[in-house]
Parts: C-alpha cells; structure tokens; sequence
C-alpha cells in the first residue's frame, strides 16, 4: 500500500504554495508505473520568489543572521529529532517515490539524521586565525557565509543529500554572475580484488558495490579486477550472488532488488547490456527485464570485460557488474585510473604494502580497503577529474559555504 502524501505544493517563504503557472507534474512508482501523486511544479517566477525570500533570510539584521551559532546548531539537532521521529513514514515515501528497497531506505535515513546531527555541531566551531604579519599589524580572519544558495539534488537519495547541503548552509548562516560551484557528480570507480583477498567478504562486498539500489549509485564498483589466480573462481562466486537476490516489491521487507526508476533508465541499462554482448564481454547471468509490471532489471553479470569496451567506459547506473582480469598490483593501477572519472575506489587485500601502494596511486576522492561504501558525515565526500568539484560531509563540507575574509589593523607605536 503506497503511503498517504501530505505535502505536494513548493514550499517558499515558510508557506506551501501552489506553483505560479498551476502547473503540476506526475510522480511514478517504479514498481508498477501507478501514479503516486501530482506535484507543484516550479518555474522561474517560483525560483525568484524562492531567492527573494532567501535574500531577506540573509540580509545582516535578519533572525536567523542575529541568531547565536550556538542557537542555529540546537535548531538543527531539533531537525533531526524530527526526522528521526518520522523515519519509517519518510522511508516509505522514498522507497515508492524511486524504488529502492525498504530495508536501504531506512538506511538513508538514519544516515540522514547522523548527518544533520553533525553538521549541526559545527555550527558554533567556525573559526577565524590571527596570523602574524610582518610590521605593527594586527592581522586576523573571518569565516562567512557566501550567501543564497541553490542546490540541485539527485533522486536517488534525494533527502539525505538535501540535508547534508542545506543544513550545512545553515550552520554557516547562510548571488551574482560569478557563481562558486560544488559538483558531486559520476564515477566508473574501480574495486580491485588481489589474490590474497578474503574471498568470501570481497564477493559480498563487490556485488553489494554494485547492486545496491539497482546500481543508481555514483560510487557503484561497477569496474570489477580480479587477479588471475581467483578470477574463475570469482566470478562463479558473483554469479552465485547474483542469482540469489530476491526480486521484488521494494514495501515488501524481505526484497533484496527494485526497480530501476523509470522506464527511460530501464531501457537506457538494457540497452548497455545489449553494447556489452556485442562488444564481446562474456554474459554470465541476468541481463533481460524482469516481469511485465514496473521497471526491473536481473542482477547482471559480465565476464572477460576489456577496457575498451562501452560498459568499461561510461556509467551505466544500473545493476550490471563488469569484471576484468589483470596480472600485477602495477598493471591494474593504470587500467584503474583510466577513465576520466575519480569519485571512488577500492581495494581488498591482506597485504598492507599492496594497499598503501594503490590508496596512493588511484586517482579517486575516496578509496576503501577490505571494505566499501562505508562512510559517514565525518568523512569528506568528493571526487577527483570529472567526478565533481568540492567536498561534501567532514570538516570541510562548511567551507565550500565560507568566505575567508582577512582583516588588518595598523597598531599604534604607544599607548
């Protein structure tokens, strides 16, 4: 049963307000193609009315900028109380909104609360330095916020990046031509499995990297290198894998694979699959659409997948793993860093030469040993190359929202 709706309208200015033009678009449940409900839907009128508001929330005699930063962190923890309170209504509505399965929807929004909860605690830990500068100066910085902010957001896990960007504006108290961008963006990261691995938790990892949410991730391990001497053995372990996860409605508790989001990216996946079987990778499981009603995909597998191929180069975002065969810790660190992508990578290993070796030569924003996709908000997020601008999450999520300012004073000889 698809959850009760109880907010459709733009939210501006503390109001719920239709759109300007009356407009509205249709939201989908990618489990069956029924219509969830219709949505306001926001225009430019809307956006400057938004940006408005914003600016009068912004201006120096404001609130919210009077406001003790103290004060501004406890508004936030009572966010998270908030979320935390409505987190099974809140995981219901994400999971029939875009199809992920219950059981990780619950997740995101537990992440969610950590996450605001920490951001919250940096509100009152913003500081400036004192820094001696040569001459009787009295030399000193100030970190403020840059301003109105507009943030883009994905829908796979639309509200727990909402509540990372916009909470982390907040806790710095916070538009022209020239706009400061933060981009966290694509990847086609590269998991590397070394002969020595714990095979058994390398599998389960790898696959988890890569199906999870049916591959609608950008940190998906959607490039898989297995040494020689497991190769065989590994791959018959992920088809196994594969093969094992239950299709399913994502409501119901014991599915362990939605649907892709919508029909466009079910059809955009199979049709990766199909480049794949034609460039000659080798099909080991799945790779057709499952059921007639919504929009799922098998778990896929491809064997002997080359570099060159399209399902080596581009994101697919969907629940197809490549796996590629290399020989030396040197030889997969090129073939790794090869893409013009640089948001994530891993690695399982029991040798720590071997590990510190490829955490310092991969080309990625974040790099996993013996595991993947852990994290958490103390950790910065971001990418290398074409991956993104910025970091996202840690201590230097608020920066990208601060301005430094210096400040000098000329100190007089005598008092």
């Amino acid at each position: 049963m698809a959850p009760e709706i109880k907010y459709t309208k733009l939210f501006i200015d503390n109001e719920w307000v239709n759109a300007k033009s009356g407009k509205t678009f249709e939201a989908y449940n990618p489990a069956n193609g029924s219509v969830i409900t219709s949505v306001a839907e926001g225009d430019k009128e809307d956006i400057n009315l938004a940006v408005a508001a914003a600016k009068r929330a912004f201006h120096r005699n404001s609130e919210w900028r009077l406001m003790d930063a103290s004060q501004r962190g406890e508004i936030l923890r009572k966010l998270a109380d908030l979320i935390e309170r409505d987190s099974e209504y809140l995981a219901s509505v994400e999971s029939a909104n875009n199809g992920c399965i219950l059981q990780f929807a619950s997740y995101v929004m537990k992440s969610a609360v950590r996450n605001v909860r920490y951001v919250a605690s940096l509100a009152d830990k913003i500081q400036g330095d004192t820094i001696p500068l040569d001459g009787d100066m009295f030399t000193y910085t100030l970190k403020q916020p840059v301003g109105v902010c507009g943030l883009i957001l994905p829908w796979n896990v639309p509200i727990l990046m909402f509540l990372n960007k916009v909470c982390t504006a907040l806790a710095a108290a916070g538009a022209n031509n020239l706009k400061r961008v933060t981009l966290e963006l694509g990847g086609k990261s590269p998991l590397v499995i070394m002969n020595d691995a714990n095979l058994p938790a390398a599998v389960a990892f790898a696959c988890r990297g890569v199906f999870t949410l049916q591959g609608q991730i950008c940190i998906a391990a959607s490039r898989l290198f297995v040494q020689s001497g497991i190769y065989d053995q590994f791959v018959q372990a992920c088809v196994k894998y594969a093969q094992s996860l239950k299709i399913g409605s994502p409501s119901d508790p014991t599915t362990q694979h939605g649907p892709q989001v919508d029909e466009t990216m079910m059809n955009k996946v199979l049709g990766y699959i199909q480049k794949g079987q034609k460039e000659g990778a080798k099909l080991m499981t799945g790779g057709k659409r499952f059921g007639n009603s919504g929009y799922y995909i098998e778990p896929t597998v491809f064997a002997d997948v080359k570099d060159d191929m399209t399902i080596a180069k581009e994101e697919i975002f969907g629940p197809v793993q490549s796996i590629f065969k290399f020989e030396t810790i040197e030889e997969v660190i090129d073939r790794a860093n090869q893409t013009n992508y640089g948001l994530a990578a891993g690695i399982f290993t029991n040798d720590l030469t071997t590990a510190l070796q490829y955490s310092k030569h991969v080309e990625a924003g974040t790099v996993w040993v013996n595991n993947y996709l852990a994290g958490g908000p103390q950790a910065p997020f971001g990418g290398f190359k074409e991956s993104g601008l910025g970091r996202e999450n840690g201590l230097h999520c608020v920066d990208e929202y601060l301005e430094v300012k210096t400040v000098i004073i000329t100190q007089p000889k005598q008092f």
